[in-house]
């Protein structure tokens, strides 16, 4: 019983930079979270890459991290619904993050440009994601060049090779140590997403403290035979 209740805890976990597994993105992460925290000099960050980069994550753990520090901040999900909402109440945010930019229609991107220039005047940072880079975007060209302003990354997928340093290092930052074997096998057998991944490992301690028996392969196996 103890071990269902565990596992049924196994549910991706939110959005942080703690369970966010850089790779080669580390300044990328380095970056935003000084935004977040308030100690960035930069006026604004934008963020590009194919789907499964780590943009969302990023952007919604940077959300996290704002209110963390007592900050005003809001995710956009789509650039869309910038219409429906009230521009002065989003002016005074510390942090606005807007996901899918890429998607701005017209009338969007003339709120993105207002709202970018609102929130410069008073300190405010604008984050942004796109799956297109920065030049390629279909924008009017001062609302690019104010996206410009501030620092440009390319989220790049961790690669496979990178995925069983990047889960040992979780895995300690976390408090807790998973055999080599245990990771390979999760590789080879389970989803390759690292939110998944991520959250595995998570249920995976969660067991080992509750049953007080050391993470190993058929505690993983077992899991695996409920869940499929």
């Amino acid at each position: 019983m103890t071990e269902q209740l565990v596992f049924e805890l196994a549910g991706p976990q939110p959005p942080s930079f703690a369970n966010f597994l850089p790779g080669a993105n580390a300044e990328a992460l380095s970056a935003i979270g000084a935004i977040s925290s308030g100690t960035a000099t930069a006026t604004g960050l934008f963020l590009w890459g194919s789907s499964g980069a780590g943009k969302t994550h990023l952007l919604r753990a940077a959300v996290a991290e704002a209110h963390a520090h007592q900050r005003q901040a809001h995710y956009i999900a789509q650039p869309g619904s910038l219409l429906a909402q009230d521009s002065a109440q989003l002016a005074t945010a510390a942090i606005i993050a807007i996901d899918n930019v890429e998607s701005a229609t017209p009338d969007a991107q003339a709120r993105i440009f207002t709202l970018f220039n609102n929130l410069d005047d008073r300190g405010g940072r604008l984050v942004v994601a796109s799956r297109m880079p920065l030049p390629a975007l279909p924008f009017r060209k001062d609302l690019q060049t104010r996206l410009g302003w501030g620092l440009v990354y390319e989220l790049v997928v961790l690669a496979d090779s990178d995925k069983s340093a990047a889960l040992t290092a979780y895995a300690k930052r976390c408090g807790f140590r998973v055999p080599p074997e245990v990771i390979c096998y999760l590789l080879a057998h389970g989803p390759r997403d690292m939110a998944t991944l991520t959250a595995t490992l998570s249920a995976l301690d969660r067991q080992s403290l509750a049953t007080k028996q050391p993470i190993s392969v058929p505690m993983l196996k077992r899991w695996q035979e409920r869940e499929g």
